[in-house]
């Protein structure tokens, strides 16, 4: 069993907390050269891939440079799927199974964090075409689609967002001064759930003997999801502006 790292001190950590099963390996997904190391250390057979990178672009699009547009769908996409690509005969041999982390945001795009939500409809889009094309050797391809959940990714969200709002033109301030403020101030959510949580859930996609396409985790992720559903898009929309100037 492996783990991806980017951190020595994550490997560490990982060593400390976790079974002597698991093995701690270098891997940064937009790295070709860590992807080859991950497939030769796999072997031939893996029983799942679990692709949990991700990061977050924030701020009015308008302004998001193009290369931070081009990051977040390295990570969030990009490295996911050439992973998949190059595991494929792994997981083929074992007929394994892909665990895709997913986001509410990968079904609702929200205002100032677009880029992100680009990414995570993207990979749901990819996740969908796998399901059905790797349908033949019982490869089943699963989306799991949390809410807010507390991780260190609402701390990198606000660095990021701060660092990139500093090279913006002076009309971003004037135009947006309010929301880019409000990014520099992001804090994890009262509502986040426990990154435990959606473990658990990642469990049962993993040990289901028919997995569910989707898994929804969070009741802030099944709410927007309803609303979206039910709700005229002119008023979902206002409710998203609303929310966002809250």
């Amino acid at each position: 069993m492996f783990a991806g790292y980017r951190d020595a001190n994550d490997a560490d950590a990982l060593r400390q907390q976790a079974s002597d099963r698991l093995s701690p390996i270098e891997l940064d997904v937009t790295n070709v050269h860590h992807q080859v190391r991950v497939a030769e250390a796999v072997g031939p057979s893996l029983d799942a891939l679990i692709n949990n990178a991700g990061i977050v672009v924030a701020g009015p699009l308008e302004f998001i440079p193009p290369h931070q547009l081009d990051l977040q769908f390295a990570i969030n996409v990009h490295g996911p799927i050439a992973l998949i690509q190059r595991l494929l005969p792994a997981l083929r041999n074992a007929r394994g199974r892909i665990i895709n982390v997913s986001s509410v945001n990968g079904r609702i795009a929200t205002p100032f964090s677009a880029a992100y939500s680009a990414s995570k409809f993207a990979l749901e889009a990819f996740s969908d075409g796998l399901r059905v094309e790797l349908r033949p050797w019982g490869i089943h391809t699963v989306l799991i689609e949390p809410g807010a959940v507390a991780t260190p990714i609402w701390d990198t969200l606000r660095e990021r967002a701060v660092r990139i709002s500093g090279g913006f033109p002076e009309p971003a301030n004037r135009l947006y001064g309010g929301v880019i403020a409000a990014l520099g101030r992001v804090r994890t959510p009262g509502r986040a759930i426990p990154p435990d949580r959606v473990a658990r859930v990642i469990v049962q996609a993993l040990t289901a003997r028919r997995p569910r396409a989707r898994y929804v985790v969070g009741w802030d992720a099944r709410l927007g999801i309803l609303l979206k559903a039910v709700l005229p898009t002119r008023w979902f929309d206002a409710l998203l502006a609303r929310r966002r100037r809250a």
